[in-house]
């Protein structure tokens, strides 16, 4: 248990934003045997164990050796963007005498708690030189920026109204003193990753909390981070698959793993589960195993998916804000989610599938349904379950403070939702 939370604290780390998220993922996944895939260009040798990594997503699959061109398919989904605060295209700006730079709010984020915290940036660049283009990741660990506070004294109103921010004027980090210094952005990146201011093209850059992940409590029975929504759940996918390996050609089901990103704002994009990413990417599958578009529309409706978000636990100090009948605890077990106007696509053969996965790996399983006054929030699985019609279970890892900068959860709970992924992988039937 302790080298695996210690592990997820490292993939947490690794991860400042969804770039490095997917790549480490990528890395992760080839040291375990899986086959980094392009992409673009021929698939006539696709492995039967691979993965692609395109900007912030990832696929991965593990397929029997042999076996059927595209088998019915045990499928984990997760995403690996967080809300929080991401520069502008052109962020030099300043007031009074402070250099700063602009942001734009990203998802649902507790703009709050990107307050008085030490801040890096991470995100990915574009160097365009010769007339070619270059992606690059881009990572700064040095406290570059600061969201400052306005004082008690200069707000008095803030003990009996709380806490009033204004998203365009009330969140611009200062990183410097003296006149604004247009340019200074891009010069910094440059510099950064070592090329000429006048070779960047493009970014998409975000501020990340410094603060490392860690165990908190008397007994280090919890993990406070950034970034648990929903990176605990890559990580748990991902050790679900370096857990599956390679299948035999009598495996009656194959393994796969889909890390989208833009959740956090709608899934619509070309990486999102809103678009075109996995159907494509499977029908290619079946297309380069010797099998038809027929076979992959055969397959779906015998699959069943995963999707593995971030649960609430019910807050000791909200208790109101939830279900009285459903309390979810932390470190209760993996959280089965519902919701009859489909905010989740849990249904109950698949939430018995679960449910049995999760008996063949020795966890407890729990559930969650919202106060009907305190609508839920959703995930990839109502999206990918209608993309591709495949039978859906939502499921999460419950944590307090989720949007936050600093979120918490349970050190137990992730690595019981790991298990709980590797038996969803690997049944003994179809159907199981």
């Amino acid at each position: 248990m302790t080298a695996a939370i210690t592990d997820l604290l490292a993939y947490l780390d690794a991860s400042p934003s969804p770039y490095h998220a997917a790549e480490e993922a990528g890395r992760r996944l080839t040291a375990a045997g899986s086959t980094a895939v392009d992409l673009v260009g021929s698939w006539a040798d696709v492995p039967a164990r691979g993965h692609v990594v395109v900007d912030g997503a990832v696929v991965a699959w593990s397929l029997p050796e042999g076996g059927p061109a595209l088998p019915p398919l045990r499928m984990v989904g997760a995403h690996t963007d967080s809300p929080g605060l991401r520069l502008k295209p052109r962020p030099d700006t300043g007031v009074a005498g402070w250099r700063q730079l602009a942001v734009e709010v990203y998802g649902g984020a507790l703009v709050n708690s990107w307050l008085d915290r030490d801040l890096g940036l991470s995100g990915s660049v574009a160097v365009q030189t010769g007339g070619r283009t270059e992606v690059r990741l881009v990572r700064v660990d040095r406290p570059l920026l600061r969201v400052p506070q306005l004082a008690i004294h200069l707000d008095r109103e803030i003990s009996s109204r709380g806490l009033q921010l204004d998203r365009q004027r009330h969140l611009t980090p200062v990183w410097g003193v003296g006149p604004v210094d247009v340019g200074g952005f891009r010069t910094l990146l440059a510099e950064e990753l070592g090329v000429d201011a006048g070779t960047l093209a493009g970014w998409q850059v975000m501020v990340h909390d410094l603060t490392p992940a860690a165990l908190v409590g008397a007994d280090e029975s919890l993990v406070s981070s950034g970034r648990l929504d929903d990176l605990c759940s890559c990580w748990a996918g991902l050790v679900a698959m370096e857990e599956v390996g390679p299948l035999g050609a009598d495996a009656p089901v194959g393994a796969l793993l889909v890390l989208n990103d833009h959740e956090e704002v709608g899934s619509v994009s070309t990486r999102g589960a809103g678009g075109a990413f996995l159907t494509h990417l499977l029908e290619r599958l079946a297309l380069a195993r010797g099998g038809t578009r027929a076979d992959l529309l055969a397959a779906l409706p015998a699959s069943a998916l995963a999707s593995a978000d971030m649960a609430h636990a019910t807050h000791p100090n909200h208790p109101e804000k939830h279900e009285p009948g459903h309390w979810v605890a932390v470190d209760g077990g993996p959280v089965v989610k519902v919701n009859a106007n489909q905010r989740y696509a849990t249904e109950p053969a698949t939430q018995a599938r679960f449910a049995a996965a999760c008996a063949r790996a020795g966890v407890p399983v729990q559930h969650f349904v919202g106060h009907n006054e305190v609508p839920c929030g959703s995930t990839i699985g109502p999206i990918t379950a209608a993309e591709l019609a495949v039978p859906t279970v939502d499921v999460g890892v419950a944590q307090l403070a989720m949007h936050s900068a600093r979120e918490l959860c349970g050190a137990v709970d992730p690595v019981r939702m790991a298990a709980a992924l590797a038996a969803w992988c690997t049944p003994e039937h179809p159907e199981a």
